[in-house]
């Protein structure tokens, strides 16, 4: 175990290197600053990102490196300014923790879009230091960039809304897939597609799980009520819901064919891509012909995310997910993206 310098204050679990493998790893925490909070954390979902940060995939994770960003605790201490919280609050921390709080972006709470926006975990933070997340016992994150959780939604199931949820209930919103009786396709049914179909669900649209997997029809239709399932490889079924689609979310990480997939959508229909596949491409002709629209989008700005969790808490909106403690032999994988941290001890 080792630490930066200063009080050891905080536990974590770090990766050290590429391996993927993370372990015990004492750290200090910032002190609470006037408009801080102090989390106890209690849960931590597993994100696709923890995988791809711990294993360097994208070239620049700076080790030691303390992975997770959908953070629910308690809140232990705050600020003498902080007006939003106090002591026992139940919390959540999503996937960024601080930004400039100046610009247009942050003025309209889209703080994701802000040039400053420091992440949750392997960031700069403005004084310099890198960011540590939530597979930690606790963390010190500004008032701003932290949400409430209703006293009647379980901790545990909350911690996906933090990335997951919000990311896809993002575009959702801003292409206005809320609409009673329109259609929505959801590409992947892991742990965006999955909430996607939730909330598509709850917003009365109609909602079609397209997948390779024919294994997870039964949880599309039968666990998660979504309307129709269709094995996207099959030449056939594909060509029988052409041009029925009002939206698609895409939440496919692989790389996958996209002209198959803008078919399915009708004159003016909005493909919202949320995966990160390694190209899109697609025929000029999937897009012009039909005034078809391509949007990408990442999480979401404080106010659609504390949004967000009220709904879920109002609809009893929950993600399916399974818990398992900290001290779990910890080696992250793809195969992740519903697991929970407990780090309630």
């Amino acid at each position: 175990m080792s630490s930066e310098g200063g009080k050891e204050d905080c536990l974590g679990w770090a990766a050290r290197d590429p391996s993927g493998f993370l372990s015990p790893y004492k750290f200090t925490r910032r002190a609470v600053g006037s408009e801080d909070v102090s989390i106890k954390i209690t849960h931590c979902g597993v994100c696709y990102a923890d995988v791809a940060w711990t294993r360097n995939e994208y070239g620049h994770s700076k080790y030691p490196l303390v992975p997770g960003h959908e953070i629910v605790g308690i809140v232990k201490q705050v600020g003498s300014s902080v007006q939003r919280f106090k002591v026992g609050d139940h919390v959540g921390v999503g996937t960024y923790v601080n930004s400039c709080r100046e610009c247009e972006y942050c003025n309209d709470r889209l703080e994701t879009q802000c040039e400053k926006a420091v992440l949750t975990f392997d960031g700069i933070d403005a004084d310099g230091t890198v960011t540590k997340g939530g597979y930690s016992s606790h963390i010190v994150v500004h008032e701003r960039y932290c949400f409430r959780i209703p006293e009647n939604y379980p901790m545990d199931l909350a911690a996906p809304l933090l990335c997951a949820g919000i990311t896809v209930y993002t575009p959702m919103i801003r292409h206005k897939m809320n609409q009673p009786g329109k259609s929505l396709g959801v590409i992947g049914l892991g742990g965006l597609g999955h909430m996607a179909v939730k909330f598509g669900k709850a917003f009365g649209l109609k909602v079609t799980v397209l997948s390779t997997s024919i294994s997870k029809e039964e949880e599309a239709l039968s666990l998660l009520g979504a309307d129709h399932f269709v094995i996207s490889s099959d030449l056939e079924q594909m060509k029988a819901i052409a041009k029925s689609l009002d939206f698609i979310i895409d939440t496919a990480a692989g790389d996958h064919p996209f002209d198959s997939y803008m078919s399915l959508l009708k004159t003016g229909g909005i493909l919202a891509l949320v995966g990160f596949p390694s190209e899109v491409k697609f025929s000029p002709a999937s897009l012009n012909f039909n005034m078809r629209t391509v949007s990408g989008s990442v999480t979401g700005g404080t106010k659609d995310t504390q949004e967000m969790i009220d709904l879920c808490a109002a609809q009893k909106i929950y993600p399916k997910i399974e818990v398992i403690p900290i001290d779990y032999p910890m080696k992250l994988s793809r195969g992740s993206s519903r697991e929970i941290l407990s780090t309630d001890s």
